[in-house]
């Protein structure tokens, strides 16, 4: 008889984007939060190297101030392809940062013509007024084949938005998602438990979703979601600190981080083109 030796089953593939900047931090946060271009591809060949599969883009003005600009995105975008290739998704954020309109915002994603964008329904359908525009808008990044993520910052956000997906408000079968943890504040720092809310069985499901967590304990929440089938993602956007409580030399650092507890639990980081592959399958149907 035969003996057929068991085949190992592939380990878990878990996306981990990395948020190296945001809008509000500054160098005085952080020496090493990165704004520039040449610093920001940097900062992406870093992360690549030690397991993230998109980078999240913030770009800042002459002054440092948060902006949505489009030559500003296609400057750093071309850094970042110039430094490695094709082998990081390049996310751009849509925050508006209590600068812009939805009007703008919506202008300026266009005309970038990112291969992904980031889109918090708080800001760009903030009532239900909005939704008409917010719907239109999405069929054009549908045909432009740009991917959004919908920032969804609480369960009442997130019930809101399956209501439009039933309402065919959005054009996506399997929109991908970010759940908030936590907020922008030394008292709102997030706990894996902030979590259960979004995923309690009176919940919407979705098929592709991600966690971002303001505070220390990123690395646990984003294992956390990870464990109940979510992604990542980390950086100095949210997080400064390394789970040990030692601030993070840099966002790599937050990067090693999140694939060490996903190693430690059995599963492995993914990569750009199986982030691609997981776009075209399930997120831009």
């Amino acid at each position: 008889m035969t003996k057929h030796t068991p085949v190992a089953p592939q380990p878990r593939r878990v996306v981990v984007a990395v948020a190296p900047n945001g809008g509000r931090k500054t160098k005085a946060d952080h020496p090493g939060l990165p704004t520039s271009a040449d610093e920001l591809a940097r900062t992406a060949a870093e992360c690549l190297e030690r397991g993230a599969s998109m980078i999240h883009l913030h770009v800042r003005d002459p002054d440092g101030g948060p902006v949505l600009d489009a030559e500003s995105y296609r400057l750093v975008m071309a850094r970042i392809c110039q430094t490695v290739g094709d082998r990081l998704v390049v996310q751009i954020t849509s925050e508006a940062m209590g600068r812009y309109t939805p009007a703008q915002q919506r202008s300026v994603i266009l005309q970038t013509n990112p291969e992904a964008v980031s889109l918090a329904l708080r800001e760009l359908a903030p009532d239900e007024a909005d939704e008409k525009d917010f719907g239109l808008f999405l069929a054009k990044l549908k045909q432009m084949s740009i991917w959004p993520q919908f920032i969804l910052y609480t369960p009442e956000e997130a019930k809101r938005f399956a209501s439009m997906q039933q309402r065919g408000l959005i054009p996506f079968e399997t929109p991908a998602v970010l759940f908030v943890l936590g907020r922008f504040s030394l008292l709102r720092t997030a706990a894996p438990v902030d979590l259960l809310p979004f995923i309690a069985p009176d919940m919407p499901r979705f098929s592709f979703w991600s966690v971002c967590a303001f505070g220390r304990r990123e690395a646990a929440c984003v294992t956390a979601a990870a464990l109940f089938g979510g992604h990542a993602r980390v950086g100095f956007e949210n997080n400064l600190m390394l789970p040990s409580g030692e601030q993070a030399a840099s966002n790599a650092d937050l990067v090693v981080a999140a694939a060490r507890a996903l190693k430690g639990l059995g599963m492995a980081t993914e990569n750009a083109d199986g982030l691609r592959e997981q776009i075209v399958a399930t997120a831009m149907r």
